[in-house]
């Protein structure tokens, strides 16, 4: 890990491309997908949870083409089928030949979208404040997708993606801005959700018909008070996924694995363990 940028960690061939990633613990790979937010990187998402978890398990978490620090390459099209690409890419690469699979909004619908593709290569799937169902854009995401760099317009979103605002501080929404204007970030972002962006919702829901065969154990968690991503859709997956169950926090937004993070990783710990 870099100690100036704790965000960039491990590089791997995956494709065409190097992939940014956290390799820490030992024992079974679970494998964390971050959320689409602008300046998100698997470090940003899951790095209060590493100390929580790394004792029990292989904690892996990448930075998505696109995201983060993962090489950026000229032409590359950003789409749920290249995403999926590069998460089995990265097993290959670190010879993984099943694991957990842990996703947040974006990474919940890429997470369904690895299960129904690749069914043989994930063991347990874990769908937090999940995207793969199609909703009615809410006035959350399409702050989020529609983000352009201010610092206004980041503590805006921070407020958006918490119930409890005191975890949006001021510390953080800078963290999350200056990251938001790293060379090439904005616009990788900007390209990947472009008005109208109900598209994008429809985009990531395009494997409905198939979410109901999915076999794995779930378990599914949301922030009663979510303003990005409805609490309806975690009921939704309820619903389709036959060996489901959800976890609701009240008093909770989008970011469950940081307003909760204790509770969140005991629920992990104890889901992963029977």
């Amino acid at each position: 890990m870099n100690e100036a940028r704790p965000e960039i960690a491990n590089s791997i061939k995956t494709g065409d491309y190097m992939t940014n990633y956290h390799d820490l613990g030992a024992g079974y790979p679970t494998v964390f997908l971050h959320g689409s937010g602008p300046g998100v990187t698997a470090w940003a998402n899951w790095n209060k949870l590493f100390p929580l978890l790394k004792g029990s398990f292989r904690v892996i978490a990448p930075d998505m083409a696109g995201f983060g620090f993962t090489e950026r390459v000229p032409g590359y099209v950003h789409s749920m089928n290249n995403w999926v690409q590069q998460t089995i890419d990265l097993f290959d690469a670190l010879n993984i030949e099943k694991a957990n699979l842990v996703g947040n909004s974006f990474g919940g619908a890429l997470a369904l979208s690895v299960a129904i593709k690749y069914p043989g290569r994930v063991n347990k799937l874990v769908l937090m404040g999940s995207m793969g169902v199609s909703f009615p854009i809410t006035y959350g995401l399409d702050r989020v997708w529609g983000y352009t760099p201010s610092f206004a317009n980041m503590e805006e979103l921070l407020d958006i993606f918490t119930y409890d605002h005191s975890f949006a501080n001021k510390e953080l929404i800078n963290t999350r801005y200056e990251s938001s204007m790293q060379p090439g970030f904005q616009e990788s972002f900007s390209s990947m959700f472009p008005a109208p962006r109900q598209q994008g919702v429809e985009g990531m829901a395009g494997n409905e018909n198939y979410i109901r065969n999915i076999p794995h154990e779930t378990l599914i968690v949301h922030g009663r008070e979510d303003r990005v991503i409805p609490l309806e859709n975690s009921l939704k997956l309820l619903q389709m996924i036959n060996n489901a169950q959800l976890h609701v926090f009240g008093k909770c937004g989008h970011w469950t694995q940081i307003e909760h993070t204790q509770e969140f990783a005991d629920l992990l710990l104890n889901f992963f363990k029977n």
